[in-house]
């Protein structure tokens, strides 16, 4: 009866969360699928896209270093996820205020900083909650509502583009989801004050430190963010080449969302069976999204975006489940805070260079991408070996 009650518990947790992503990822999303074109109507290069993005990732997941290890000090988890999302927010209607490429630039890295400090907070939390249920499936049920709105946002963003209301509007139109969100979120934390309490320690997990294997695993990660190009360099080329209209871009946007959103759920499930080879599975499968996309024509584009879409469902999902099984329940903050700003630290690096390839070289590019991340799976079948911690739910 008890691990009943902390199933329902857990997962409703989970659902709660999960609606605040579903409606900032509306907000946010939205946002990102005319980022690339919304600079370049400013006047911004290749290379300020490529930057603008990688940067913002970089602070952005560089942050998450001391926000998580400032959760695990201070145990406040629920005061900075919320100043984190109300940042990460409120940052995108101002996007509708910016005149220049640098203004907007800006707001974009402040609006990665506010996700920042949040998450690392957040993802603790929702680490206690999935034990009872599963950390695959949690974080993928997770995942899997995160991009509902992360489907819902471009494509209104779209609508206003179809009904000639600029990207201006879009921006503006996307405060009404960043309110709610922010509304839900202070639901939540009434209802669910200590959410610490949904998960028992896991007798035999290391309580100090972390395993040499979340080091190899972070490694493998890193190799996978570095060769994975951010969406609004995407957008940038269709916009370029005239590959996509711009109300198109948006559209293909969502389709990757969609995907993304399907993946994590079934890479989610598949992972608490059969652990890191679902990982290193989707890994194979979505290092092919650059040829489509930077080679391919209309549909190809389109089948591109797709696994690319693959790529991100199973990053969401896996990535942060397994850390989860990983580290123990106290040191949890600070280990997604260091897995992530390792993460973003080659999704900078990746993303600069891969800006600075499109600019000379676009088949560098599609190289460089792809033996990335195909390098990363062999690494990703070792840590899959040498994990002692189970994921299965209960344990």
């Amino acid at each position: 009866m008890t691990n009943d009650l902390s199933s329902r518990s857990g997962l409703k947790f989970i659902v709660l969360l999960g609606v605040v992503s579903l409606l900032a990822d509306v907000t946010y999303e939205g946002a990102r699928s005319i980022a690339g074109p919304f600079l370049a109507s400013l006047g911004a290069s290749g290379t300020v896209v490529g930057f603008t993005a990688g940067f913002g990732e970089l602070v952005g997941y560089g942050l998450r270093l001391l926000s998580g290890r400032l959760a695990d000090r201070t145990r406040r988890y629920w005061l900075i996820t919320i100043w984190g999302y109300a940042v990460n927010l409120l940052a995108v209607p101002l996007l509708a205020l910016a005149g220049h490429w640098g203004a907007a630039a800006v707001l974009m890295i402040v609006e990665r900083m506010g996700k920042a400090v949040r998450t690392p907070a957040r993802d603790a939390m929702l680490s206690y909650a999935t034990q009872s249920v599963g950390r695959g499936w949690g974080f993928g049920l997770h995942e899997a509502m995160d991009q509902i709105g992360a489907v819902l946002g471009p494509l209104i963003v779209a609508l206003v583009l179809y009904l000639k209301g600029g990207f201006r509007t879009g921006f503006a139109v996307l405060l009404i989801p960043a309110l709610l969100a922010i509304a839900v979120l202070l639901a939540a934390k009434a209802l669910y004050p200590n959410p610490r309490d949904l998960e028992v320690e896991v007798p035999g997990m290391a309580a100090e430190g972390y395993p040499r294997h979340f080091w190899l695993y972070l490694t493998a990660a890193g190799l996978i963010a570095a060769g994975f190009a951010d969406f609004p360099l995407i957008a940038y080329h269709f916009e370029k080449t005239s590959l996509a209209s711009p109300e198109w871009i948006p559209v293909f946007y969502a389709a990757a969302m969609g995907v993304d959103a399907l993946a994590a759920l079934v890479c989610g499930r598949f992972f608490d069976r059969k652990g890191m080879a679902v990982l290193a599975a989707a890994t194979v499968v979505s290092a092919f999204f650059a040829p489509l996309v930077f080679w391919g024509r209309f549909w190809g584009a389109l089948l591109g975006v797709c696994l690319w879409g693959i790529g991100m469902g199973a990053s969401e999902s896996i990535m942060r489940a397994a850390v989860g099984g990983m580290v123990s329940a106290d040191k949890r903050g600070g280990a997604y805070g260091i897995f992530n700003a390792g993460f973003g630290l080659s999704w900078f690096a990746g993303s600069l260079l891969m800006g600075r390839l499109y600019d000379r070289s676009i088949p560098a590019l599609v190289v460089f991408s792809v033996v990335a991340q195909l390098v990363a799976v062999p690494i990703l079948l070792v840590v899959g070996k040498r994990m002692t911690v189970a994921v299965s739910p209960g344990e």
